[in-house]
């Protein structure tokens, strides 16, 4: 559980036997408890809870900082996840960073 608060997790879109879970739609449903519209009028997602595609499968970030942050969205999704029987596993993918203003200004 130390590495889920660490890294956050991800949900993906296959159930703990193998099945692909339906309706396809459920990420997008889930992400958007937090999105927001922006002066542009366009879908922004919260950095809280994205969806991403991860090896071609579709999946929901979740941040460490959700359950801190937004406990009752973190309890919704969870009870989702488990009721659903959707695989969860620790977002241990690679961060970029961002390049330091002391390097941008070495060009």
């Amino acid at each position: 559980m130390d590495d889920e608060v660490t890294h956050g997790f991800i949900i993906e879109g296959i159930r703990e036997d193998g099945a692909v879970f339906r309706p396809g739609d459920w990420i997008e449903r889930l992400a958007s408890l937090m999105s927001t519209f922006g002066p542009d009028r366009r879908l922004s997602y919260s950095p809280l809870v994205q969806p991403c595609v991860i090896q071609g499968q579709r999946c929901l970030v979740i941040s460490p900082n959700l359950e801190q942050k937004q406990p009752q969205i973190y309890q919704q999704i969870m009870k989702f996840a488990r009721d659903n029987q959707l695989r969860i596993q620790p977002d241990r993918r690679q961060r970029s960073e961002p390049v330091r203003e002391e390097r941008r200004k070495q060009k």
